[in-house]
């Protein structure tokens, strides 16, 4: 079956939610206005239970199909994320964020836009036996509100047998499925590097220890761990993304400098090595430069995510019947994603929906694509209908 003709019907309701809530971003578990809003729709619908603060601020909204369902008194997840990201938004649009430093640059409105829509029509029709639970969910983007959820008692709690996610990908033309089976998304570590020096005077640099030069020759041998320290046929990205001195005189030496990047990894045989060497290669490099410098993981790392093999085969024929072509053999990304909580929580599976040409994901004039709106929500009425069929 091609997109739902309803939403043709839906589209522009639809795509006004998606830029209301493009235009009130909200980060990580902090989504007050975002719960409330998916939460008012969803008891708009109809849904038989919406249960709100699931893993502090995630939403829940259940929907009963209409069919005795037999044997078949299963419950299946649908989870979007709700969060955007601390970044100040260049995209121009009308709807542009009204929260300065604040931006759905991930396109987790539209996720979230394209769930509501289909809980809309899966409450309307009911054309299936069982259970769907619609999960939005916060703090993806380095909060793992996937793990808060599933420690909640997700899963157990509304009874979920398997449970499915999607992410748009402007790597992809517009509507078009990939997926693949098995690790799919990377295992991310965030770390903080602290150098230590002594300060001064700028015009006398023989009496400091010039932590900022310490700390750039730092990032520069940290390039050398994938180059050199690990297995080219493993991938690993190791990324300095952030560097800040304790002074921003323009004629000091300062005392002390911070990084931080991540690391990204398929394999924890080379995330070990790539571990032990990157706090090699900080000690002795600040050492070089007479300073000093510790290294610490800022926070749990998301695992891999990995697709599990029935699911990913059930999730590629749900969008098979909506789009016709779909890539089952897509690449790895070392983009990280929190859905890895749930997978290892439940069976399941993770598809990327292409956005077409646009900027990259958490660029600051990236926008989610509203075309996709349709083929988006027709997925997950397919994929809810196929796995419940009476």
């Amino acid at each position: 079956m091609p997109i739902r003709n309803r939403f043709a019907d839906l589209t522009a309701e639809i795509t006004a939610w998606r830029r209301d809530l493009h235009a009130n971003p909200e980060l990580l578990y902090e989504v007050p206005r975002t719960a409330a809003f998916v939460a008012d729709k969803l008891r708009a619908f109809g849904c038989d239970e919406v249960v709100t603060g699931v893993g502090q601020t995630g939403v829940v909204g259940l929907i009963r199909g209409k069919f005795n369902p037999g044997g078949n008194a299963r419950t299946i997840g649908l989870r979007a994320d709700m969060d955007a990201l601390p970044i100040h938004e260049a995209t121009g649009a009308p709807y542009a964020s009204r929260v300065p430093g604040h931006m759905h640059a991930c396109g987790h409105d539209g996720h979230t836009a394209m769930l509501l829509g289909a809980a809309q029509y899966l409450a309307e029709a009911r054309n299936f036996a069982g259970t769907v639970a619609v999960i939005f969910q916060p703090a993806e983007e380095g909060g793992a509100g996937a793990e808060a959820m599933v420690q909640d008692g997700l899963m157990d709690r509304f009874d979920i047998s398997e449970v499915y996610g999607m992410h748009n990908s402007p790597l992809l033309p517009a509507g078009q499925f990939a997926i693949r089976p098995g690790p799919f998304y990377a295992a991310v570590d965030s770390f903080r590097i602290d150098v230590r020096g002594k300060g001064g005077h700028a015009a006398r640099p023989h009496n400091s220890v010039d932590t900022t030069l310490a700390a750039s020759a730092i990032v520069m041998a940290l390039q050398s761990v994938v180059s050199r320290n690990t297995d080219p046929q493993q991938p690993l990205v190791v990324s300095v993304t952030a560097f800040h001195t304790d002074t921003e005189a323009f004629n000091v030496i300062p005392n002390g400098a911070t990084l931080r990047g991540t690391i990204r990894s398929f394999d924890d045989a080379a995330r070990t090595i790539a571990v032990e060497n990157i706090k090699r290669l900080v000690t002795s490099t600040a050492q070089a430069y007479g300073a000093d410098a510790s290294f610490h993981f800022e926070e749990e790392p998301y695992p891999v995510m990995a697709n599990h093999a029935d699911e990913t085969v059930y999730a590629a024929k749900a969008a098979k019947a909506v789009r016709g072509d779909v890539d089952t053999e897509a690449p790895r990304t070392t983009g990280g994603e929190d859905f890895a909580y749930m997978l290892k929580a439940c069976p399941g599976a993770y598809i990327q929906i292409g956005n077409g040409p646009s900027a990259g994901l958490h660029h600051p004039e990236y926008d989610f694509n509203d075309d996709i709106i349709p083929t988006g929500c027709s997925y997950w009425v397919e994929l809810a209908e196929q796995r419940l069929a009476p």
